[in-house]
């Protein structure tokens, strides 16, 4: 490999890197998201069952 071709390869194996780690914290978002849900209809069927 050439002293030019360094930066390049460097450069895309960092994006990979990168794009990874978004890769892992959109999932985690997402599963955030589905927990604040599924707390929150716990949450109003629990008041549903103290106002009855």
């Amino acid at each position: 490999m050439t002293f030019s071709k360094i930066p390049a390869a460097a450069a895309l194996v960092l994006a990979v890197f990168a794009l990874s780690a978004c890769g892992n914290t959109i999932r985690g978002i997402g599963k955030d998201t589905a927990n604040t849900v599924d707390a929150t209809q716990a949450a109003g069927k629990s008041v549903e069952k103290a106002a009855n």
